[in-house]
């Protein structure tokens, strides 16, 4: 069913124009990535649709009964109010009547007595059976563990702004709407976080938009693509592998078309080369169509842009870290900790929010101490460190003036000199918004031009601590491909799973405890070689085992079905359609029960596990069949 019509609409912000002449529709079974470079106006896209902002021309029809739930970049917060509070701010009947059972249960619970609410809850309890919102009631609590965030009383105002956006990701996952918006979900969460988002949306009834940058994210979650790009909007079938061959096949097209452009530029060249004698007796149309082709054949083909990497001379000592500790009050982060980094390596810091990635970058970078243990530099190290915070910004600077602070160029491992502007043009900031004000930038923008900023310095080391956050995908491809180039050593701490694979090839995890993994491999690996440890042996015996052995076992595995695996992929979906029978049921005695709150608990408990019963399934469905199409494959 048709939710939402956008015909030709558009929306500029003084000269620029971010949206031209958009149409599109929203299905009610629609789940769409929505991409481009930041600053392309995906956010006011956003903000279009669900009505905080308007359009200078054009129309967004929604169908009558349509409701919308929108998690913005900058979600606004009630400072006083407490989680479960703030997670039940919807409007909707079935939330406002939930919000009300909570409170009064608070008041119950200091006064057991008081016949006056027993009779309040007893109606409350009345109003949710006929709203059939008793789902909602358990699943906040549900969705607020699964995001990490188990004090439920705690004051929004306590709280770290990581720990915010997530209560806000609640708010919006808990609220019954028919098409959900979400801006950037996955920032501020760790990799199993992300994976739980990924199942519970994968399953969510409903339309779905989102902006978002992981790539492991799209390709496992939307069933299409809305790529902005110079105003336009392009559609895409398919998850994010088939919006890149798509592409592929678009830009071909539009290279095609350039080449027959650019040959009609030279002849066009050679007539208005011939003298203004011979010119005069031209139309002057043809003079037009000239001037009007030479504007229009700058078209850069980015699926072949290239960085050039600023080069400082790296000696052989890089940085030997030596036993490092390092505690916060009772909480042991880092123990004993060694490593001696070489000149080409690519890692990968990975672990639980708050298990102590940046505090490890930090001691790595000099900012903060560890309490025993050294970290030695070598004499011609010369670091770079992309903090998760942007700098300060002088707003009144423009972008060029800014990076020109740095560098007015910087110099290749090959000698030439690359000027700021062409190193800006790389980084995705053509000539016009070069000399754009800082405080007209987007977010994003300016994340990327902070990125440049700390590359200009032409360091030899790289700690990146979260460098994806906030940047748009052809700004990471564009980070990735310079990470290829750099002769040198590269640490990043990220949640990342695209970016791990793509850039690293050993993975530090920070398991808790102070204890911390060395893995030989890109993050896919480490998950495999850990669910290979889960396995085959116990936790103390996995701890001994030759860490060269158990890769080659996962080499050498043979590609086929185990004699389990086949008997588990026979009997999936039929298992699986007995966990949502099982659901169907406990829905609807739940809802036949008003007042046995000992019986409604235990129902909520149980449906707790067939939820996660049912989610687990879903995951062991998804890698059979792409192993059963692996098999298939290696057979032909």
């Amino acid at each position: 069913m048709n939710i939402i019509s956008v015909e030709n609409v558009s929306k500029s912000y003084g000269e620029r124009t971010l949206l031209d002449n958009i149409s599109f529709t929203l299905e009610d079974h629609n789940k769409i990535g929505l991409i481009g470079i930041n600053g392309m106006g995906k956010s006011t896209l956003l903000n279009l649709i669900s009505g905080q902002d308007g359009s200078d021309s054009g129309v967004i029809k929604t169908s009558r009964g349509i409701t919308i739930e929108y998690l913005n970049q900058n979600p606004e917060f009630n400072n006083q109010a407490t989680v479960i509070e703030q997670v039940l701010k919807g409007d909707s009947p079935a939330m406002k009547v939930i919000r009300e059972y909570q409170l009064i249960l608070d008041d119950i619970s200091r006064n057991p007595n008081n016949t006056h609410l027993q009779a309040l809850l007893v109606e409350l309890t009345s109003q949710i059976n006929s709203l059939d919102a008793w789902y909602l009631e358990s699943q906040v609590k549900t969705i607020l563990n699964k995001l990490g965030i188990r004090d439920y009383e705690a004051r929004m105002g306590t709280l770290s702004g990581g720990q915010r956006k997530r209560v806000a990701l609640a708010g919006a996952l808990i609220t019954p709407c028919d098409l959900l918006l979400l801006d950037e979900p996955t920032n501020h969460l760790d990799s199993d976080t992300i994976e739980w988002l990924e199942k519970h949306l994968a399953i969510r009834k409903g339309a779905l938009l989102m902006i978002t940058h992981d790539r492991y994210f799209l390709d496992r979650v939307v069933n299409k693509i809305f790529e902005l790009d110079s105003g336009k909007l392009y559609i895409y079938d398919g998850a994010y592998s088939q919006f890149i061959e798509k592409k592929i096949e678009r830009k071909s097209l539009e290279t095609a078309a350039e080449d027959k452009r650019y040959s009609l530029y030279k002849k066009e060249l050679e007539w208005i080369r011939t003298g203004p004698r011979a010119r005069r007796t031209k139309q002057k149309a043809r003079i037009h169509r000239f001037e009007e082709l030479k504007e229009s054949i700058g078209v850069t083909d980015d699926s072949k842009l290239d960085i050039s990497v600023g080069h400082t001379r790296l000696g052989k000592k890089i940085m030997e870290i030596t036993n490092v500790t390092k505690s916060f009050g009772h909480h042991l982060l880092i123990e004993d900790f060694d490593y001696l980094l070489l000149r080409n390596d690519r890692i990968g810091i990975i672990g639980d929010n708050a298990a102590g990635k940046s505090t490890l970058l930090n001691i790595l970078a000099g900012k903060i101490e560890a309490d025993s243990g050294s970290v030695e530099i070598g004499p011609t190290v010369k670091i770079a460190y992309l903090s998760q915070e942007s700098e300060d910004m002088d707003n009144s600077l423009r972008a060029i003036e800014y990076i020109k602070n740095t560098a007015e160029y910087i110099t290749t491992a090959e000698g030439s000199k690359i000027s700021a502007g062409k190193m800006m043009e790389r980084f995705l900031f053509p000539a016009d918004l070069q000399w754009t004000p800082i405080s007209r930038l987007s977010g994003g923008e300016k994340r990327r031009l902070y990125l440049l900023k700390v590359l200009m310095d032409a360091p030899n080391v790289l700690l990146l601590d979260e460098p994806t956050n906030d940047l748009d995908i052809d700004t990471l491809q564009v980070l990735e491909n310079y990470i290829d180039e750099f002769k040198g050593a590269v640490i990043s701490a990220s949640h990342d799973r695209y970016f791990l694979d793509r850039t690293c090839h050993r993975i530090f995890s920070l398991e808790g405890s102070g204890k911390i993994i060395k893995h030989v491999g890109n993050y896919s690996d480490f998950l495999e070689y850990k669910s290979l440890c889960s396995n085959e042996s116990s936790p103390d015996k996995t701890s001994k085992m030759n860490e060269q052995t158990r890769s080659e076992k996962i080499k050498q595995r043979p590609l086929k079905f185990t004699y389990k695996e086949q008997l588990e992929y026979n009997s999936i979906d039929a298992d699986m359609e007995v966990l949502e029978n099982e659901l169907s049921r406990l829905d609807d005695e739940m809802s036949k029960i008003s007042s046995d709150f000992i019986k409604l608990q235990e129902l909520f408990k149980r449906k707790e596990q067939v939820e996660e019963a049912l989610l687990n399934k879903m995951e062991r469905q998804e890698y059979l069949s792409n192993l059963e199409k692996l098999i298939k494959n290696n057979n032909t």
